[in-house]
């Protein structure tokens, strides 16, 4: 298995520093780089020139020293061959007559007189060496140039000269070759640097607005996190504390509201107690008091005796029904106690739709089960799940009262079982089903909004969740249980 090696983790300072140093040494290398062929070529160029110029000035001493016939058409051949623009030789008599010349109009007139004066001057300096003369001083246009004067003397005796004028841009050229690759590497070198510098800001500061929106906009949109950037400098660890400070005020916020559903739900619960207590004694009073008028008045009575049980009968239903929901009081705020055991969850659902088989049949309303393959047994409280869907099968009678259909579905996925519960009836808003499993909250006039709220209790409690939203496609609503798919342990 290869190795792997990690690099550590620059930081801003460090990368700024890292790039700061490479545009350093690229400018630092590109101008040696160019200063060193600039050099090179300016010394070549200089081996050319003073090897030519040699070549040129003894053609001119030979012509002027030789007493046997010369070829006059040499230095013109010579200076032509050269191809060099700014290379004019001339030979001058001790009369100051120009007797040839590589160019041609010039043989045979005299030197230019300020030529004249000049040499005389200077030559008294220096007698026996060549003479310099600027060109601006005789009117050679071009102001690199220079006219040297060489005399050639055999014995003492002034024989002639010879005339150079030279020009010295093609020396300069290299140096404009060399300012103008300077100047271009210097351009490339900013523009890269521009460039990384750019890509370095936008991996910087792209993260650095996403939490500056996110943190601005938490009364908008919530704690939601920002991407994480999966990086090992200042920006991940920056995004990494601001999710993390996100999650812990999500979880603080989580536990405040828990907190404070947990004192309403407590004050509610004792005082629905304390109310409890005090209704149910006098309604067992009143069921023992209707039980003995039945008993004792009913069989005395000749006429309209079945009226009397009827209205004595009505009364007693009435009595349960306040009973139940004293009863329900009593069990609120109270711990739920589950004593698994196992259980055909279809086999329960079935019992709980024969017990509203009447209401269902009076109501047309049809019921159908998809069961498929997944098996239904688990290890569960079979009356506490038994109460809840007898919750919520009473609430899908009550959203159709015209008829429609009631379709339960067993599924099993990802280690989870699922009963969903489908009516066909007016469904729910999304708004009320945020709230159905708040105590206390009910649409319905006859209802005290605790069914739906146990249920949740009694589900959670064996590690399930219970969820409502509209069906999809509509009309009605779906309920949906999801419980572990081996059901809760005994503790």
């Amino acid at each position: 298995m290869p190795m792997r090696i990690a690099l550590p983790a620059l930081n801003l300072k460090a990368k700024l520093i890292a790039l700061m140093m490479v545009l350093l040494a690229l400018t630092l290398g590109a101008e040696v780089f160019v200063s060193l062929r600039a050099q090179e070529a300016i010394l070549k160029t200089t081996q050319t020139k003073v090897r030519d110029l040699a070549s040129v000035i003894q053609i001119s001493v030979q012509e002027l020293t030789s007493v046997a016939p010369t070829d006059r058409n040499q230095l013109q051949d010579y200076v032509k061959k050269l191809d060099a623009r700014g290379l004019e030789v001339s030979i001058a008599s001790n009369q100051d007559l120009i007797i040839n010349s590589s160019n041609p109009k010039l043989i045979g007139a005299s030197l230019n007189p300020a030529a004249v004066r000049a040499l005389m001057e200077l030559r008294s300096a220096a007698p026996h060496g060549p003479v310099a003369v600027p060109g601006a001083i005789l009117g050679v246009p071009a102001r690199e140039s220079t006219v040297y004067f060489i005399p050639v003397e055999v014995e003492d005796h002034l024989l002639g000269y010879v005339q150079v004028a030279a020009n010295f841009s093609d020396f300069d050229q290299p140096l404009r070759d060399y300012r103008m690759r300077l100047l271009s590497l210097g351009l490339g070198i900013f523009a890269v640097g521009l460039a990384f510098a750019y890509v370095l800001a936008e991996r910087y500061v792209e993260p650095i607005h996403a939490v500056a929106d996110a943190a601005q906009n938490i009364a908008a949109r919530g704690l939601e996190p920002v991407p994480e950037a999966r990086r090992r400098d200042e920006i991940g660890l920056l995004t990494r504390s601001f999710n993390e400070m996100v999650a812990q005020l999500r979880r603080a916020r989580e536990r405040e509201q828990e907190l404070n559903r947990l004192e309403r739900f407590t004050a509610l619960g004792q005082l629905a107690g304390a109310l409890a207590h005090e209704i149910k004694n006098p309604l067992n009073f009143i069921s023992l008091a209707l039980d003995r008028l039945r008993t004792r008045y009913g069989p005395l009575l000749p006429r309209g005796r079945d009226e009397y049980l009827g209205q004595i009968a009505i009364m007693k239903d009435e009595v349960r029904r306040l009973s139940d929901m004293v009863q329900t009081f009593l069990h609120y705020g109270q711990p739920i106690e589950i004593h698994p055991a196992p259980t055909d969850l279809r086999k329960l659902i079935d019992g709980v739709i024969a017990l509203s088989d009447s209401k269902l049949k009076s109501q047309g309303i049809e019921v159908s089960e998809e069961a498929g393959a997944a098996p239904t047994a688990l290890n569960v409280d079979a009356e506490k799940v038994r109460t809840c869907f007898v919750n919520v099968v009473a609430n899908a009678i009550q959203a159709m009262p015209d008829g429609g259909r009631l379709t339960v579905r067993f599924a099993q996925h990802d280690g989870r079982f699922i009963v969903a519960f489908s009516d066909t009836g007016k469904g729910i808003e999304p708004q009320v089903a945020e709230h159905v499993f708040e105590p206390f909250f009910t649409t319905k006039r006859e209802g005290i909004g605790l069914g739906l709220f146990f249920s949740r209790a009694i589900v959670e409690k064996h590690g399930g969740t219970i969820a409502i939203a509209p069906n999809d496609p509509p009309p009605g609503t779906v309920v949906t249980f999801t419980f572990p798919a081996g059901g809760v342990q005994k503790a």
